[in-house]
């Protein structure tokens, strides 16, 4: 099993590496996000042919102890941010027909099953939504999404709001499963994230296609 090191080649050329010299080199001057060990989180938890579902995040949560390496998730114990709280909403709806579940808002678990989280930006200032949008990020993220597309076949990728659907050029419609809707914000979820039933579209395409669903 090859690793995201051999299978990507900026990684190959170690342009990870650099943009983890830059991070560190903001972190002199201020506080960033997530901790430095938890930069690669969601490429750590997840090899390469494993990944079933991609789903695209912007960037790290920017407020304290919150942000843990892989998008919208945050560390057990700490509250789940509004975004989170909307997609457990969509998911009691879509998957438990509406019966109120139990989620732990480190979402791990999904990683674990095949499911890539990845922010664009895999690093954040303190307090500053996007500050690290042109730091070099998303040369790399960008390259992670077209290699799975070209290498891989019958992944479901998943993008809410129009950062994510920019991404929409680098996927392959014709070998992939593609979701879009609103961002689960607050400020749009009522716009047509909720209701968007990805995660049981995401299910029957994967079970339709020879993966595993996943439990969400």
């Amino acid at each position: 099993m090859q690793t995201w090191q051999e299978t990507i080649p900026l990684m190959q050329t170690g342009y990870h590496l650099e943009m983890l010299a830059k991070a560190d080199a903001r972190r002199v001057q201020t506080t960033v996000y997530p901790p430095r060990e938890r930069t690669f989180y969601a490429l750590e938890t997840l090899p390469f042919e494993r990944v079933q579902v991609v789903i695209v995040g912007q960037d790290p949560y920017h407020g304290p102890g919150q942000a843990n390496g892989l998008a919208f998730s945050v560390p057990q114990g700490v509250k789940a941010p509004p975004s989170l709280l909307n997609i457990f909403k969509e998911i009691e709806m879509d998957v438990y027909g509406g019966q109120p579940q139990t989620f732990s808002p480190d979402l791990t678990r999904w990683a674990e099953q095949g499911v890539l989280l990845l922010n664009a930006a895999l690093t954040v200032e303190a307090g500053r939504a996007a500050s690290h949008k042109d730091l070099g990020w998303h040369v790399l993220t960008d390259q992670i999404i077209a290699e799975l597309s070209c290498k891989r076949e019958h992944l479901v990728f998943i993008l809410w709001g129009r950062h994510a659907q920019s991404k929409r050029a680098l996927i392959d419609a014709a070998r992939h499963l593609i979701l879009e809707s609103v961002h689960p914000s607050p400020l749009s979820a009522h716009q047509g994230f909720f209701g968007c039933k990805h995660f049981s579209k995401t299910n029957a395409y994967l079970a339709e296609h020879g993966g595993v669903p996943i439990q969400w």
